[in-house]
């Protein structure tokens, strides 16, 4: 199933009420996302009750099963990293001239990226003692 796709900025809001402790349950029945904008100074989470409300369906997709991002820039990936999987740079990666190396995610994180990222991005996987680390370059 392919899944649905939704702008970078769309992707940081969500992943940013998620870090702040709204649940699935909270962002498919919420009546008004305004209610949540004090959780970060530049956002209006009306936006995204407007994705809902404008097909339901499709965003209760992106919600439950996740979706993927339509372009991912380089600094979208280091804060998709930061606000999904709390990964931060120099601690849990290295970045390099076209991406990162050095990641460590578990199975469901490295499927859940493998899904997000834009079809801009490759994904390798290196074997290092028990650990899989990802190497990630822009095409």
């Amino acid at each position: 199933m392919e899944l649905q796709k939704i702008s970078l900025m769309d992707a940081y809001m969500l992943e940013t009420l998620r870090r702040k402790g709204i649940t699935n349950q909270q962002l498919l029945t919420e009546k008004d996302f305004k209610v949540w904008n004090y959780l970060h100074e530049s956002f209006d989470f009306s936006h995204l009750q407007s994705l809902r409300e404008k097909d339901p369906t499709a965003f209760q997709t992106v919600v439950e099963e996740g979706y993927q991002v339509k372009f991912v820039t380089f600094k979208g990936l280091i804060n998709l990293l930061k606000l999904k999987f709390q990964k931060v740079e120099e601690q849990d990666y290295q970045t390099t001239e076209r991406g990162i190396r050095g990641l460590y995610l578990n199975d469901e994180e490295r499927h859940q990226l493998t899904n997000l990222l834009s079809k801009n991005w490759t994904i390798q996987e290196e074997e290092v003692g028990k650990k899989t680390l990802l190497q990630i370059e822009l095409v």
